[in-house]
């Protein structure tokens, strides 16, 4: 295993400058094998991003492995209200990030690992990279039932969905990348990756549901370093490269010049929910109020990640109509989120009579239509 100390001069083979770097020289080399001491997956993520923008790999090839700390991870194009249970990822602390490749919604954490195939875009090809993590397993285990399918999955037992795979091809660059599910928290994944929320019409890109299982219940003796190092190993051999393991810290910016910028950037909200595609939520709820049950219809429409309609209709004379339209007003063009609404909801709430029925009304209400984000 390479140490991290090492890693400039591995670096110094592959990295293009971005500015002209005229009698720039590269060695043979013709490939590495890198893996993160990071579990942070905007971090780990970014690290994709520097490789597919910064690195030459019109000869070369590149195997990135990391794990995350707990993390629901959408595809470029997805939905996160329609893909995942935002109010369980809150309470639990469990992270949500948007990669730059397409896809379904997958969970991380650090009983799954995931893969990174690096190539020139002429040499792309996924399902070479799913053999080759079929070998590797079988080398470990002969006796799994692991197979690839057209959808680019790897199933085990021929029913258990184990692998899920994404891809970004670039103008000259492309990359690959799966998960392996090894001992993930199933209770977590099963839990996060069933939206709560109902009525959204869009044309975002959904996710496709499946059974799932782990390495570890068919092979209790399989662990995540095991299956890693065999991988490494049969890449290593399949590319005709020494199976060194180069440890990479995703925060050095002495190796990965640029890189927290590019960290900050996958971290921001506008990234995140901001580029969400535009969607719409029709739906009603029912409010228990002083023994009455009352239905209250919403229609909001969401762009970028901020309301641009927003249309709630309460029983007459519930609350004063002046009331119900200021928040309306006011929620158009924030951002659709419970922060965001529980501090507007507040400063309109100040602005009101102080009568203790209409503000307990008032937040009643908030609270409700914060459920919807």
């Amino acid at each position: 295993m390479v140490i991290l100390s090492s890693l400039k001069t591995c670096f110094q083979l592959f990295y293009v400058p971005k500015i002209s770097a005229a009698g720039f020289k590269y060695t043979a080399n013709r490939g590495l094998i890198l893996k993160s001491v990071s579990s942070d997956v905007y971090q780990n993520l970014a690290v994709e991003d520097w490789i597919h923008d910064n690195m030459n790999l019109e000869n070369r090839q590149v195997l990135f492995l990391w794990r995350n700390s707990p993390t629901v991870v959408i595809g470029r194009h997805q939905n996160p209200w329609q893909e995942c249970n935002l109010k369980i990822m809150r309470k639990k602390n469990i992270k949500l990030a948007r990669r730059r490749s397409g896809g379904g919604t997958v969970y991380h954490d650090l009983g799954n690992i995931n893969f990174t195939f690096f190539t020139s875009k002429k040499k792309y090809e996924r399902m070479e990279n799913l053999k080759l993590v079929v070998r590797a397993l079988k080398g470990l285990q002969p006796q799994l039932d692991v197979c690839a399918t057209d959808r680019y999955d790897l199933l085990l037992d021929g029913n258990f969905k184990i692998s899920g795979t994404a891809a970004k091809l670039g103008r000259t660059v492309a990359y690959h990348h799966c998960t392996l599910l090894c001992s993930a928290d199933k209770i977590n994944l099963s839990s996060v990756l069933k939206s709560p929320y109902k009525g959204i019409r869009s044309n975002a890109t959904p996710s496709m549901p499946a059974l799932v299982k782990n390495l570890f219940e068919e092979d209790p003796t399989l662990t995540c370093e095991m299956v890693m190092d065999a991988v490494a190993a049969e890449y290593a051999r399949c590319h005709q490269i020494d199976h060194h393991i180069t440890l990479i810290n995703p925060a050095d910016e002495t190796v990965f010049p640029g890189i927290n910028y590019k960290t900050k950037e996958l971290q921001t909200w506008e990234w995140i929910y901001g580029k969400t595609p535009k969607f719409s939520i029709s739906t009603c709820f029912n409010m228990v109020y002083e023994r009455s049950l009352l239905e209250v219809k919403v229609d909001i429409h969401v762009k970028h990640g901020r309301i641009e309609v927003c249309n709630i209709v309460l029983p007459e004379q519930w609350l004063p109509p002046a009331m119900c339209n200021e928040l309306e007003k006011n929620l158009i063009g924030s951002k659709f989120c419970p922060s965001e609404t529980t501090a507007l909801a507040s400063t309109l709430l100040r602005t009101c009579p102080q009568n203790y029925e209409l503000h307990s009304k008032w937040s009643l209400l908030c609270e409700n239509v914060m459920t919807l984000m």
